[in-house]
């Protein structure tokens, strides 16, 4: 029963639910942080995208179990591919996960097509378009940006187009990232995308995208918000750190768990944030 249960968990990834954080950023940054209405609808958001990110997990460790079963770290970890679920069990899950998800049209129709779309968008990615070059990429570094229009729909706010440009740099640079990390890795055997790559031109997505990350959210702060020039140079800091940590330290694969474990990129995203929190929250 024990290892059911921590088969479940593996599948469900509670971990990852992190990446839906930034649903609440719609809130904090139109200054309805403190709101209760806000509060209560950015966090029932923050809930059906994690549940519908666990749904999302389920269905590509589903569609990849035999390739992760050949992967030399996946299998070890992956329920599915080391035999802790089976195939039955995780299409039961699915089945009411995506029921919970489809509860959300009782919360909000737009926010229920905007989740929607999230779901639909990743189980295109995991039935084919991880497969595409470059495709792969933006259909992840997307899955980031309907995150944030589903936090800005939960409490009926107008998108920022500085916040959308800035999240597609920093999910592009992220994705990109990543993909890089993996080929200097395992070379193009962990991925069929991977051999469609290569190091030089994965690594020339990176820079672009961190240096329109580092643009497009300076351009912000100079033009709307000055008060938070000063969190620049912690952006800054952040992006140097996280490669830092991908070429040196070989942490880049999973984004997630750098955050979790490297203590200057949690120091940096504590301080960013209560810099922004500061900056936004209504001063009496």
């Amino acid at each position: 029963m024990l290892s059911k249960v921590r088969g479940i968990i593996q599948l469900l990834r509670p971990t990852h639910w992190i990446k839906n954080v930034i649903v609440f950023m719609p809130m904090v940054f139109s200054g309805k942080a403190l709101n209760l209405t806000a509060q209560l609808h950015s966090l029932v958001a923050f809930l059906f995208f994690s549940l519908a990110a666990s749904l999302v997990y389920a269905i590509n460790d589903l569609a990849d179990v035999e390739r992760d079963r050949l992967h030399p770290i996946k299998r070890l970890k992956r329920p599915l591919a080391y035999g802790a679920l089976s195939t039955q069990e995780a299409f039961i899950l699915i089945a009411i996960l995506f029921l919970v998800s489809l509860s959300s049209v009782f919360f909000s129709q737009q926010f229920f097509f905007v989740l929607l779309a999230y779901i639909a968008l990743n189980v295109a990615y995991s039935t084919s378009l991880k497969h595409q070059p470059v495709l792969d990429i933006f259909s992840v570094s997307a899955g980031f940006v309907l995150r944030v229009y589903a936090g800005a729909v939960a409490i009926d706010v107008k998108l920022s187009s500085w916040m959308f440009i800035t999240t597609l740099s920093l999910a592009l640079y992220l994705a990109s990232i990543k993909r890089l990390q993996e080929l200097q890795l395992q070379g193009s055997e962990g991925r069929v995308v991977l051999r469609k790559y290569s190091v030089k031109v994965v690594s020339r997505y990176a820079d672009v995208a961190a240096v329109s990350t580092i643009l497009f959210y300076s351009l912000y702060c100079l033009s709307e918000h000055p008060n938070l020039i000063v969190t620049i140079p912690l952006v800054l800091f952040g992006i140097f750190r996280y490669w830092y940590l991908v070429d040196v330290e070989s942490q880049g694969e999973s984004p997630v768990d750098v955050l979790y474990r490297d203590i200057p990129m949690i120091i940096v995203v504590l301080l960013w944030s209560a810099f922004v929190v500061y900056e936004f929250f209504p001063k009496s």
